[in-house]
């Protein structure tokens, strides 16, 4: 019995498992997208160690050790992973830069080679993931070492529960780093039955609301992909963006300056991001646009809407998982690996606001409305129903469009809350971003221990001022912790 059952386990990894339509997605030329996660090292890179960790973990991986094979015989045949062997000499890529460049300026020289990445394509022949070991000392890490992946391979909650798996708790390398905690639902509220008229009502009216901003939201989506666009800003791509140069910089912020202001504001970790994310960009903005004109004196105090594309993770339990837990294929499973992900647009105000706390007012009242909505579940499923009826092609023009008509990409993650090990490892930072998609804009908030990676994606001819964008957010940051410390 039990070898039958080995014998169809091997027939079934011969066959390939389909992929997904948010998989297939982003293998559409207009979004070839890849997830380039820069993590920085406390100590010298010790090959043999991460080549005994990556057989262990990584490489045993189904998405890591198949490649994407479309049988093009048949019609309408779909894309499916297919298992293979794995060489690691194909996947540890060890660059040979200039010693006179990694030694005058040692930053400089790597975020020069992570951009070169994000044009140089990956060998589809064999497993979409690449390790690139960067051994020589920066102004915040002894090494760096750069995971460039496809996006086929799994949403930003599948990889990173595959990094913390491919890691070990600092304090005791025994164990695994502790998960951090899902987000909290709401509790201790009534339910109708007990609570009478007054909650029932309550009750009634929040599906009012609901199925009302769902609504709204869903018809303004289709109006984004279709025509609704974004007006002209320094933030807005040019046409065919998604195949420039990117340039992936990033900025340490601090995470307890971040829980200060959301305590103080009683408001989430992520209403901050977005407030601070409205405070950097307006900064960026006015300066920019003051620039552009000499006779303007000082910026106008205007009120510029932009909006970002923004992926939520649409899963019944929110928040990172044990990769076991992920990795199980029962239907019950409510944490499955994979791209379980919608699209919301999320609304930033560019404005200049005297009171620096009015960006976390407005981040607070815009992550409030959306929560209010079932916009990117509905993004979801009916995305799958359009592959299913019109095909990808028709899919990927519907989200072009959105792309195209919308000006950035914004996302946060949380990440582990203790200092960690990477195959013996120590970790510094964690810093992931992606590019592929057709924005000049990327911005994402990775936390880890007590620090907080600003991480932004960039055309690189577009912002060749990238760095005093970075300035920009981190100022609105340490304006904004001084304001709260005042109320």
């Amino acid at each position: 019995m039990a070898g039958r059952e080995k014998e169809e386990e091997e027939e079934a990894a011969a066959a390939g498992e389909p992929m997904s339509p948010a998989g297939r997605l982003f293998r559409e030329r207009h979004f070839n997208c890849h997830i380039v996660a820069v993590i920085g090292l406390g100590k010298a890179v010790d090959v043999a160690a991460a080549r005994r960790g990556l057989e262990a973990t990584l490489v045993r991986h189904p998405r890591f050790c198949s490649v994407q094979v479309k049988d093009d015989v048949k019609k309408n045949a779909k894309p499916r992973w297919v298992r293979t062997t794995v060489n690691l000499n194909d996947h540890i890529i060890f660059p040979n830069l200039d010693p006179a460049a990694t030694w005058a300026n040692p930053d400089q020289a790597i975020e020069d080679y992570l951009s070169s990445l994000s044009t140089a394509p990956m060998d589809h022949s064999r497993p979409l993931w690449e390790l690139h070991v960067l051994d020589f000392p920066t102004s915040e890490a002894t090494s760096t070492v750069a995971i460039r992946m496809h996006h086929s391979l799994g949403d930003g909650v599948s990889l990173l529960s595959l990094l913390i798996a491919c890691t070990r708790s600092a304090a005791d390398p025994a164990r695994l780093p502790e998960l951090p905690p899902a987000p909290a639902r709401r509790a201790g509220q009534p339910t109708p039955l007990a609570a009478g008229v007054a909650a029932i009502l309550l009750w009634a009216w929040s599906f009012v609301v609901l199925a009302w901003h769902t609504m709204v939201d869903v018809l303004r989506f289709v109006a984004s992909a279709w025509f609704l666009r974004d007006p002209t800003t320094p933030f807005m791509g040019a046409q065919g963006v998604e195949f420039s140069r990117k340039r992936i910089v990033h900025r340490t912020l601090s995470l307890d300056d971040v829980k200060f202001i959301k305590n103080a504001m009683k408001c989430t970790v992520n209403d901050v991001f977005v407030g601070v994310t409205c405070a950097g960009l307006s900064r960026y903005y006015f300066r920019k646009t003051s620039d552009a004109n000499s006779e303007r004196k000082k910026p106008q105090k205007k009120n510029v809407c932009v909006r970002s594309a923004l992926l939520v993770n649409i899963r019944k339990t929110p928040g990172l998982h044990a990769l076991a837990e992920m990795m199980d294929s029962s239907k019950s499973n409510k944490a499955k690996w994979g791209n379980l992900i919608g699209y919301i647009l999320l609304p930033f105000h560019i404005a200049m606001h005297d009171d620096p706390l009015e960006y976390i007012r407005q981040g607070k009242r815009t992550v409030d409305r959306k929560k209010t909505s079932l916009e990117a579940v509905f993004t979801y499923w009916s995305g799958n129903l359009i592959v299913k009826l019109f095909g990808m092609k028709a899919a990927a023009a519907l989200c072009y469009g959105m792309f195209t008509n919308t000006t950035m990409s914004f996302s946060s993650m949380v990440g582990p809350a203790e200092k960690v090990e990477f195959y013996g490892h120590p970790i510094v930072y964690i810093a992931p971003t992606v590019y592929g998609h057709p924005h000049a804009l990327t911005v994402h908030y990775q936390s880890y221990n007590d620090i907080v990676k600003l991480v932004l994606s960039v055309d690189d001819s577009q912002f060749p001022d990238c760095h005093q964008l970075l300035d920009d957010f981190a100022e609105s940051l340490r304006l904004i912790r001084e304001a709260a410390s005042t109320r």
